[in-house]
Protein backbone atom coordinates (compact mmCIF):
# COMPACT_ATOMS: atom_id res chain seq x y z
CA UNK A 1 0.00 0.00 0.00
CA UNK A 2 1.54 3.48 -1.08
CA UNK A 3 1.04 6.36 0.99
CA UNK A 4 0.78 10.01 0.20
CA UNK A 5 3.41 12.79 1.48
CA UNK A 6 0.05 13.64 3.86
CA UNK A 7 -0.82 10.44 5.00
CA UNK A 8 0.27 11.30 8.61
CA UNK A 9 -1.49 14.72 8.68
CA UNK A 10 -4.93 12.77 7.73
CA UNK A 11 -4.16 10.30 10.44
CA UNK A 12 -3.44 13.37 13.04
CA UNK A 13 -6.71 15.12 12.21
CA UNK A 14 -8.59 11.81 12.95
CA UNK A 15 -9.34 10.60 9.38
CA UNK A 16 -10.81 7.16 7.92
CA UNK A 17 -8.38 6.00 6.20
CA UNK A 18 -8.78 2.84 3.44
CA UNK A 19 -6.96 1.01 0.38
CA UNK A 20 -8.36 3.02 -2.47
CA UNK A 21 -6.10 2.19 -6.64
CA UNK A 22 -2.93 1.59 -4.33
CA UNK A 23 -2.46 3.60 -2.04
CA UNK A 24 -3.76 4.62 1.82
CA UNK A 25 -6.46 7.59 0.87
CA UNK A 26 -8.72 8.93 3.86
CA UNK A 27 -12.15 7.94 2.67
CA UNK A 28 -13.93 10.88 5.52
CA UNK A 29 -12.92 12.70 8.24
CA UNK A 30 -16.17 14.36 10.00
CA UNK A 31 -18.67 11.98 7.72
CA UNK A 32 -19.84 12.64 4.29
CA UNK A 33 -22.87 14.70 4.83
CA UNK A 34 -20.89 17.39 6.34
CA UNK A 35 -18.28 17.24 4.30
CA UNK A 36 -20.25 17.58 1.40
CA UNK A 37 -22.14 20.64 2.42
CA UNK A 38 -19.20 22.01 3.62
CA UNK A 39 -17.82 21.89 -0.17
CA UNK A 40 -21.21 23.15 -1.77
CA UNK A 41 -21.70 25.99 0.85
CA UNK A 42 -18.18 27.15 1.48
CA UNK A 43 -14.70 25.28 0.41
CA UNK A 44 -13.32 21.99 1.33
CA UNK A 45 -9.32 20.53 0.77
CA UNK A 46 -9.21 17.25 -1.12
CA UNK A 47 -5.94 15.15 -1.14
CA UNK A 48 -5.84 13.74 -4.35
CA UNK A 49 -2.13 12.96 -4.85
CA UNK A 50 -2.74 9.23 -6.14
CA UNK A 51 -3.68 10.94 -9.65
CA UNK A 52 -0.95 10.44 -11.97
CA UNK A 53 0.78 12.67 -13.98
CA UNK A 54 2.92 12.07 -17.71
CA UNK A 55 4.61 15.04 -19.32
CA UNK A 56 4.49 14.33 -23.19
CA UNK A 57 7.29 16.72 -24.66
CA UNK A 58 8.99 17.03 -27.94
CA UNK A 59 7.90 18.12 -31.81
CA UNK A 60 6.25 15.35 -32.33
CA UNK A 61 4.08 15.63 -28.72
CA UNK A 62 0.89 17.33 -29.90
CA UNK A 63 1.27 14.14 -33.07
CA UNK A 64 0.87 11.38 -29.93
CA UNK A 65 -1.54 13.32 -27.88
CA UNK A 66 -3.68 13.52 -30.96
CA UNK A 67 -3.58 10.03 -31.94
CA UNK A 68 -4.09 8.76 -28.32
CA UNK A 69 -7.18 11.05 -27.34
CA UNK A 70 -10.60 11.58 -28.61
CA UNK A 71 -10.63 15.63 -28.11
CA UNK A 72 -9.03 17.77 -30.22
CA UNK A 73 -5.81 19.24 -28.57
CA UNK A 74 -4.36 21.41 -31.26
CA UNK A 75 -7.09 23.70 -30.05
CA UNK A 76 -5.14 24.26 -26.67
CA UNK A 77 -3.28 26.96 -26.00
CA UNK A 78 -0.80 27.46 -23.23
CA UNK A 79 -2.39 28.13 -20.08
CA UNK A 80 -5.48 25.66 -20.84
CA UNK A 81 -6.88 22.47 -19.94
CA UNK A 82 -8.97 20.06 -21.99
CA UNK A 83 -10.93 17.01 -20.59
CA UNK A 84 -10.60 14.07 -22.90
CA UNK A 85 -10.19 10.63 -23.13
CA UNK A 86 -8.19 7.39 -24.40
CA UNK A 87 -10.51 5.40 -26.70
CA UNK A 88 -9.35 1.77 -27.10
CA UNK A 89 -9.20 -0.33 -29.78
CA UNK A 90 -12.38 -2.19 -29.15
CA UNK A 91 -14.57 1.14 -28.80
CA UNK A 92 -14.18 1.41 -25.18
CA UNK A 93 -12.09 3.47 -22.89
CA UNK A 94 -8.75 2.75 -21.40
CA UNK A 95 -8.99 5.55 -19.48
CA UNK A 96 -10.72 9.63 -18.99
CA UNK A 97 -7.93 12.35 -18.29
CA UNK A 98 -6.90 16.19 -18.55
CA UNK A 99 -4.45 17.21 -20.96
CA UNK A 100 -2.54 20.35 -20.07
CA UNK A 101 -0.52 22.56 -22.51
CA UNK A 102 2.42 23.52 -19.84
CA UNK A 103 4.75 25.44 -23.06
CA UNK A 104 4.93 25.16 -26.66
CA UNK A 105 5.81 21.58 -27.17
CA UNK A 106 4.90 20.19 -23.55
CA UNK A 107 1.68 18.85 -22.17
CA UNK A 108 0.72 17.37 -19.07
CA UNK A 109 -1.44 14.80 -19.39
CA UNK A 110 -3.49 13.83 -15.29
CA UNK A 111 -4.82 10.21 -15.41
CA UNK A 112 -6.67 8.07 -12.51
CA UNK A 113 -4.82 6.65 -10.03
CA UNK A 114 -5.50 2.87 -10.79
CA UNK A 115 -4.76 3.06 -14.66
CA UNK A 116 -1.59 4.92 -13.53
CA UNK A 117 0.76 1.87 -15.33
CA UNK A 118 -2.81 0.48 -18.47
CA UNK A 119 -1.88 4.20 -19.44
CA UNK A 120 1.43 4.42 -19.22
CA UNK A 121 2.01 0.95 -21.39
CA UNK A 122 -1.00 2.00 -23.69
CA UNK A 123 0.25 5.72 -24.30
CA UNK A 124 4.14 4.13 -24.95
CA UNK A 125 2.80 1.61 -27.35
CA UNK A 126 1.47 4.10 -29.37
CA UNK A 127 4.35 6.42 -29.46
CA UNK A 128 6.08 5.65 -32.85
CA UNK A 129 6.11 9.23 -33.33
CA UNK A 130 9.26 9.80 -30.75
CA UNK A 131 7.55 11.92 -27.94
CA UNK A 132 9.47 12.54 -25.07
CA UNK A 133 7.44 10.75 -21.89
CA UNK A 134 8.02 10.88 -18.35
CA UNK A 135 6.24 9.73 -15.57
CA UNK A 136 6.04 12.04 -12.64
CA UNK A 137 3.48 10.47 -10.76
CA UNK A 138 5.48 9.05 -8.19
CA UNK A 139 6.76 13.01 -7.41
CA UNK A 140 4.24 15.05 -7.93
CA UNK A 141 1.03 15.80 -4.94
CA UNK A 142 -2.18 17.10 -5.92
CA UNK A 143 -4.77 18.84 -3.83
CA UNK A 144 -8.29 20.14 -4.96
CA UNK A 145 -9.23 23.20 -3.25
CA UNK A 146 -13.27 23.45 -3.97
CA UNK A 147 -15.90 25.27 -3.15
CA UNK A 148 -18.20 28.73 -3.43
CA UNK A 149 -15.33 30.86 -1.29
CA UNK A 150 -12.56 29.02 -2.69
CA UNK A 151 -11.23 32.10 -5.12
CA UNK A 152 -12.03 34.56 -2.07
CA UNK A 153 -10.07 31.90 0.79
CA UNK A 154 -7.15 31.37 -1.40
CA UNK A 155 -6.20 34.73 -2.62
CA UNK A 156 -3.97 35.49 0.11
CA UNK A 157 -1.65 32.75 -0.90
CA UNK A 158 -1.27 33.87 -4.18
CA UNK A 159 0.42 37.14 -6.30
CA UNK A 160 -1.76 35.77 -9.31
CA UNK A 161 -6.20 37.00 -8.90
CA UNK A 162 -6.96 33.79 -8.89
CA UNK A 163 -10.60 35.43 -10.27
CA UNK A 164 -9.26 35.90 -13.23
CA UNK A 165 -8.25 32.09 -13.79
CA UNK A 166 -11.28 30.67 -16.02
CA UNK A 167 -12.59 26.95 -15.55
CA UNK A 168 -10.33 25.06 -17.15
CA UNK A 169 -7.62 27.57 -17.54
CA UNK A 170 -4.52 27.51 -15.32
CA UNK A 171 -1.25 29.76 -14.52
CA UNK A 172 1.73 28.37 -13.50
CA UNK A 173 3.03 30.41 -10.13
CA UNK A 174 3.44 30.88 -6.31
CA UNK A 175 1.02 29.47 -4.27
CA UNK A 176 1.10 28.87 -0.34
CA UNK A 177 4.60 30.08 -0.49
CA UNK A 178 6.73 27.58 -3.15
CA UNK A 179 7.32 29.31 -6.62
CA UNK A 180 5.84 27.18 -9.41
CA UNK A 181 2.65 25.54 -8.28
CA UNK A 182 0.28 24.84 -10.98
CA UNK A 183 -3.08 26.58 -9.51
CA UNK A 184 -5.52 25.08 -12.47
CA UNK A 185 -9.54 25.55 -12.33
CA UNK A 186 -10.18 22.84 -12.82
CA UNK A 187 -12.39 20.40 -10.06
CA UNK A 188 -14.87 17.27 -10.10
CA UNK A 189 -17.43 18.63 -7.76
CA UNK A 190 -19.19 21.26 -9.74
CA UNK A 191 -19.04 24.24 -6.72
CA UNK A 192 -15.95 25.31 -7.91
CA UNK A 193 -12.03 26.01 -7.05
CA UNK A 194 -8.84 24.97 -7.91
CA UNK A 195 -6.41 21.73 -8.32
CA UNK A 196 -3.16 22.37 -7.04
CA UNK A 197 -0.28 20.76 -8.77
CA UNK A 198 3.34 21.01 -6.26
CA UNK A 199 6.39 18.53 -5.36
CA UNK A 200 5.58 15.96 -3.01
CA UNK A 201 8.56 18.08 -0.74
CA UNK A 202 6.25 21.09 -1.12
CA UNK A 203 2.93 19.68 -0.31
CA UNK A 204 3.05 19.98 3.58
CA UNK A 205 3.48 23.38 3.47
CA UNK A 206 0.51 24.44 1.08
CA UNK A 207 -1.52 22.10 3.24
CA UNK A 208 -0.47 24.24 6.11
CA UNK A 209 -1.34 27.35 4.39
CA UNK A 210 -4.15 26.52 2.89
CA UNK A 211 -6.04 25.23 5.93
CA UNK A 212 -4.70 28.25 7.42
CA UNK A 213 -5.51 30.66 4.69
CA UNK A 214 -9.15 29.09 4.52
CA UNK A 215 -9.33 29.01 8.32
CA UNK A 216 -12.11 32.45 8.31
CA UNK A 217 -14.22 30.89 5.83
CA UNK A 218 -14.64 27.47 7.19
CA UNK A 219 -12.44 24.88 5.34
CA UNK A 220 -12.30 21.47 6.26
CA UNK A 221 -10.41 18.49 4.84
CA UNK A 222 -12.49 16.30 2.63
CA UNK A 223 -12.33 12.55 1.73
CA UNK A 224 -13.05 10.25 -1.18
CA UNK A 225 -16.35 9.35 0.03
CA UNK A 226 -17.67 13.44 -0.43
CA UNK A 227 -15.88 13.41 -3.73
CA UNK A 228 -18.34 10.72 -5.14
CA UNK A 229 -21.12 12.27 -3.69
CA UNK A 230 -20.14 15.48 -5.27
CA UNK A 231 -19.35 14.01 -8.60
CA UNK A 232 -22.32 12.37 -8.89
CA UNK A 233 -24.64 14.96 -8.29
CA UNK A 234 -22.90 16.44 -11.11
CA UNK A 235 -23.30 13.18 -12.97
CA UNK A 236 -19.72 13.50 -13.96
CA UNK A 237 -18.09 9.85 -15.20
CA UNK A 238 -15.83 7.60 -12.61
CA UNK A 239 -13.76 5.73 -14.42
CA UNK A 240 -14.64 1.74 -13.17
CA UNK A 241 -18.10 2.68 -12.54
CA UNK A 242 -19.40 4.59 -15.64
CA UNK A 243 -17.03 4.48 -18.07
CA UNK A 244 -14.38 1.18 -18.67
CA UNK A 245 -12.93 -0.50 -21.63
CA UNK A 246 -16.28 -2.01 -22.68
CA UNK A 247 -18.26 0.92 -22.82
CA UNK A 248 -18.12 3.66 -25.85
CA UNK A 249 -17.31 7.02 -25.29
CA UNK A 250 -20.92 7.76 -27.62
CA UNK A 251 -22.48 5.93 -25.06
CA UNK A 252 -21.51 7.25 -22.35
CA UNK A 253 -22.46 10.77 -23.53
CA UNK A 254 -18.86 11.88 -24.22
CA UNK A 255 -19.77 12.53 -27.44
CA UNK A 256 -19.25 16.60 -26.41
CA UNK A 257 -15.28 15.00 -26.19
CA UNK A 258 -15.06 13.13 -29.19
CA UNK A 259 -13.96 15.33 -32.11
CA UNK A 260 -13.90 13.75 -35.73
CA UNK A 261 -11.88 16.14 -36.99
CA UNK A 262 -8.79 14.00 -36.69
CA UNK A 263 -8.29 10.58 -36.80
CA UNK A 264 -7.36 9.10 -33.50
CA UNK A 265 -7.30 5.10 -32.20
CA UNK A 266 -10.34 3.71 -33.19
CA UNK A 267 -12.30 6.87 -34.73
CA UNK A 268 -13.41 5.42 -37.37
CA UNK A 269 -15.44 2.82 -35.91
CA UNK A 270 -17.14 5.69 -33.07
CA UNK A 271 -17.66 7.93 -35.78
CA UNK A 272 -20.09 5.30 -37.72
CA UNK A 273 -21.90 4.43 -34.08
CA UNK A 274 -22.59 8.05 -33.37
CA UNK A 275 -24.14 8.50 -36.74
CA UNK A 276 -26.47 4.85 -36.31
CA UNK A 277 -26.98 5.98 -32.60
CA UNK A 278 -25.92 3.58 -29.91
CA UNK A 279 -27.89 0.67 -29.06
CA UNK A 280 -27.80 1.61 -25.16
CA UNK A 281 -26.89 4.77 -23.23
CA UNK A 282 -25.98 6.31 -20.09
CA UNK A 283 -29.14 7.64 -18.13
CA UNK A 284 -29.22 9.69 -14.96
CA UNK A 285 -32.21 8.71 -12.55
CA UNK A 286 -33.82 10.03 -9.16
CA UNK A 287 -35.72 7.34 -6.97
CA UNK A 288 -39.57 8.08 -6.94
CA UNK A 289 -39.71 7.26 -3.27
CA UNK A 290 -37.50 6.09 -0.68
CA UNK A 291 -34.48 4.34 -1.07
CA UNK A 292 -30.48 4.18 -2.03
CA UNK A 293 -29.63 2.88 -5.24
CA UNK A 294 -26.21 1.17 -5.72
CA UNK A 295 -23.42 0.09 -7.60
CA UNK A 296 -24.78 -3.34 -9.41
CA UNK A 297 -28.35 -3.25 -8.90
CA UNK A 298 -30.43 -4.25 -11.76
CA UNK A 299 -32.69 -2.07 -13.30
CA UNK A 300 -36.20 -3.23 -14.91
CA UNK A 301 -38.83 -2.43 -16.68
CA UNK A 302 -42.64 -2.63 -15.57
CA UNK A 303 -42.73 -5.85 -15.68
CA UNK A 304 -39.34 -6.74 -13.39
CA UNK A 305 -37.35 -8.09 -16.69
CA UNK A 306 -33.96 -6.46 -16.38
CA UNK A 307 -32.92 -3.58 -18.91
CA UNK A 308 -29.52 -2.58 -17.54
CA UNK A 309 -27.66 -1.83 -14.42
CA UNK A 310 -26.96 0.73 -11.87
CA UNK A 311 -23.32 2.40 -12.22
CA UNK A 312 -23.06 4.80 -9.57
CA UNK A 313 -25.47 5.45 -7.09
CA UNK A 314 -25.99 7.24 -3.69
CA UNK A 315 -28.34 9.33 -1.63
CA UNK A 316 -27.55 12.90 -2.37
CA UNK A 317 -27.11 14.99 0.05
CA UNK A 318 -28.10 17.95 -1.82
CA UNK A 319 -31.57 16.91 -2.73
CA UNK A 320 -32.36 14.14 0.12
CA UNK A 321 -33.32 11.57 -2.40
CA UNK A 322 -31.88 8.68 -4.20
CA UNK A 323 -30.16 9.31 -7.31
CA UNK A 324 -28.06 7.24 -10.10
CA UNK A 325 -26.36 6.68 -13.20
CA UNK A 326 -26.72 3.16 -15.43
CA UNK A 327 -27.12 1.93 -19.13
CA UNK A 328 -30.12 0.86 -20.65
CA UNK A 329 -31.38 0.48 -24.28
CA UNK A 330 -31.35 3.99 -26.17
CA UNK A 331 -35.34 3.30 -26.57
CA UNK A 332 -35.76 3.75 -22.93
CA UNK A 333 -33.09 6.44 -22.02
CA UNK A 334 -35.52 9.71 -22.70
CA UNK A 335 -35.95 12.26 -20.14
CA UNK A 336 -38.83 11.40 -18.01
CA UNK A 337 -38.90 7.70 -19.15
CA UNK A 338 -39.71 5.77 -16.03
CA UNK A 339 -38.34 2.51 -14.85
CA UNK A 340 -37.34 0.24 -11.82
CA UNK A 341 -34.17 -0.02 -9.29
CA UNK A 342 -34.24 -3.00 -8.29
CA UNK A 343 -33.24 -2.52 -4.22
CA UNK A 344 -32.95 -6.29 -2.47
CA UNK A 345 -37.11 -7.80 -3.19
CA UNK A 346 -38.48 -4.19 -3.92
CA UNK A 347 -38.73 -2.85 -7.52
CA UNK A 348 -38.58 0.51 -6.51
CA UNK A 349 -40.05 3.09 -9.50
CA UNK A 350 -37.63 5.93 -10.60
CA UNK A 351 -37.81 8.33 -13.34
CA UNK A 352 -35.01 9.65 -16.47
CA UNK A 353 -33.59 13.15 -15.54
CA UNK A 354 -31.36 15.46 -17.17
CA UNK A 355 -28.24 16.32 -15.86
CA UNK A 356 -26.68 17.53 -13.32
CA UNK A 357 -28.88 16.89 -10.82
CA UNK A 358 -27.88 19.49 -8.73
CA UNK A 359 -28.27 22.69 -10.35
CA UNK A 360 -26.31 24.83 -7.56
Amino acid sequence: MKNTALTTTHEALGAKMVPFAGYNMPVQYEGVNIEHETVRNAVGVFDVSHMGEFLIEGPNALELIQKISSNDASKLTIGKAQYSCLPNDNGGIVDDLIIYRIKEETYLLVVNASNIEKDWNWIQSKNDVGADMRDLSEDYSLLAIQGPKAIEAMQSLSSHDLSEIKFYNFVVGDFAGIEHAIISATGYTGSGGFEIYCKNSEVKQVWDNVMKAGADYGIKPIGLAARDTLRLEMGYCLYGNDIDDTTSPIEAGLGWITKFSKAFTNSEALETEKQQGPKRKLIAFTLDERGIPRQGYDIVDEQGEKIGVVTSGTMSPSLGKGIGLGYVPTALAGVDSKIHIQIRKNAVPATVVKLPFYKG
